[in-house]
């Protein structure tokens, strides 16, 4: 059995691409998994996601529910866990 034949069983791996939208600028794109961020806090209003808008450079921070956080971790956003002081 040769090397190649051994490896024909991968899959190529497809890059994960995120829609967005910038509120400054309005423009619509999308992001990689490395061009975003995700905290995520103790409560709804401390879990959130961030990134660059790649048009304006302006910097975005929107909320993140239960689903957004599901997808961003499963197509392998950057999370920060945020530790609730006491």
């Amino acid at each position: 059995m040769s090397t190649i034949a051994g490896l024909s069983g991968l899959s190529t791996v497809v890059p994960v691409l995120f829609r967005a939208a910038c509120p400054e600028c309005r423009a619509r794109f999308e992001l990689s998994a490395g061009a975003l961020r995700l905290a995520i806090g103790a409560s709804a209003k401390t879990t959130f996601y961030s990134f660059t808008c790649p048009e304006c450079e302006a910097m975005v921070r929107k909320p993140a529910g239960e689903r957004i956080v599901e997808l961003l971790t499963g197509g392998g956003v950057r999370t920060l866990r945020l530790h609730s002081t006491p």
